[in-house]
């Protein structure tokens, strides 16, 4: 796999889970390794389009290929996937805290909130 700036590597993490044929394929691989064919066999696409899909995930840095003579076995590479649960926790909790705040404002009684509207 080429090294691709953080950045544009979670980019193209996003952009290959947005396809649901790309997640599908992706969740059939995390039970193990398996050729370009059996991949393809149980979809209702041609081994080209199989195969465009196979390299948005690989570009990605979710697989992993293996080539043993013409048959090519795929698998699953966690880590870009590891870092991209990371940064959807990161602000995930930024917002969790956000929302909290405003939970504990709201059900705050009016007597005790800052009155905006007197200038001091």
């Amino acid at each position: 796999m080429r090294r691709v700036p953080q950045p544009l590597l979670l980019d193209l993490v996003f952009a290959a889970l947005s396809d649901a044929t790309r997640r599908g394929l992706l969740s059939r691989l995390i039970e193990g390794e398996a050729t370009v064919g059996a991949l393809a066999e149980p979809l209702q696409m041609s081994l080209p389009a199989v195969s465009k899909h196979l390299r948005v995930l690989e570009d990605a840095g979710l697989l992993k290929r293996r080539i043993e003579g013409r048959t090519h076995y795929i698998s699953a590479n966690p880590k870009p996937l590891r870092e991209a649960v990371n940064w959807i926790e990161r602000h995930r909790q930024m917002w969790e805290g956000s929302f909290d705040r405003l939970a504990a404002l709201v059900e705050q009684p009016s007597s005790e909130r800052p009155d905006k509207s007197k200038k001091s």
